[in-house]
């Protein structure tokens, strides 16, 4: 339960980096609301590896390239279902804020990302 409450956590603030700069790239450069999260995407992904990593789940016993390979790979897939959400939301529906959008796919990602990185990516190997 704890490591479910530090990763709602690091999600929550994983959360406020995509939408911060998310909305920051709208707001002053030519980035639009689709080109600007791709990046949002990333800066919250590095992010929120750093707090999972050191918080939530502790270091694998894995070496740190591979660890951090691990982690983006689960959170690649995360992304993409995130942003193919984030798209289809604002394509079916043009008169959507953007945040409302940002918000509903980052919940639908979220289970998944949980299940990843708690099995895939820091788990520790047993005799290890």
């Amino acid at each position: 339960m704890k490591k479910l409450f530090w990763f709602v956590i690091a999600g929550g603030s994983g959360f406020a980096v995509d939408a911060g700069v998310t909305l920051l790239l709208i707001a002053y450069t030519s980035a639009g609301p689709f080109i600007a999260r791709i990046f949002a995407i990333a800066t919250a992904m590095l992010f929120t590896w750093l707090v999972n990593r050191h918080v939530t789940f502790g270091k694998s016993d894995r070496r740190v390239l591979h660890e951090g390979f691990l982690y983006a790979f689960v959170g690649v897939v995360a992304a993409l279902i995130n942003y193919g959400i984030y798209a289809l939301l604002l394509l079916r529906n043009p008169d959507l804020q953007p945040f409302i959008a940002l918000f509903l796919s980052s919940l639908s990602a979220m289970a998944f990302s949980y299940l990843g990185y708690s099995r895939f990516v820091f788990r520790r190997r047993e005799g290890g």
